[in-house]
């Protein structure tokens, strides 16, 4: 049975006390990464092999308050509402409802920047309170949600710039 989570705000994203931040430099420009990000949730398994399925809940057009259903690998399910869609640089959204067990809040942030060589430097934020042992077992992932995150950048670029 899925858990309504504490909604938050945008200030979430530096104020929860768990938080990992993840850097990547991509070729593609920041409109097209931001077009592969929100224009199809269900293309979201092809370059982030950790999600099993992703899918708006509404009709088009999407923007700030549309839902999101999205399932990982293993199991877990989250209802998510997009809290900022500003094109192409920012894209956030927060968890309403998970099937986790000790879970509070969750917010997700996608911030994009052009970078010197016309590429796109990739700022990914997970912004997580739970259970002190759901949040320790966070920390002690972080070295697989890296790898997770980093391959998934790599696959979005590719995915963007059709490499």
């Amino acid at each position: 049975m899925a858990k309504r989570l504490r909604p938050v705000t945008a200030e979430f994203l530096e104020l929860a006390p768990t938080r990992l931040v993840f850097v990547s430099q991509l070729r593609a420009k920041p409109d097209q990464v931001f077009r592969e990000l929100t224009e199809d949730a269900s293309t979201w398994p092809l370059w982030f092999t950790a999600v099993r399925s992703a899918a708006y809940t509404g009709p088009p057009p999407y923007g700030p308050g549309a839902g999101r259903a999205v399932t990982l690998r293993g199991g877990s399910r989250f209802v998510e509402s997009v809290v900022i869609w500003d094109d192409p640089h920012r894209f956030v959204y927060r968890v309403e409802q998970s099937n986790v067990p000790g879970l509070l809040a969750w917010m997700e942030e996608w911030l994009l920047a052009p970078s010197a060589d016309g590429g796109t430097v990739l700022r990914f934020t997970m912004a997580i309170d739970a259970a002190l042992t759901v949040r320790a077992a966070v920390r002690l992932a972080r070295p697989g949600i890296a790898r997770s995150v980093r391959a998934a950048a790599t696959r979005l670029d590719a995915r963007c710039t059709g490499t």
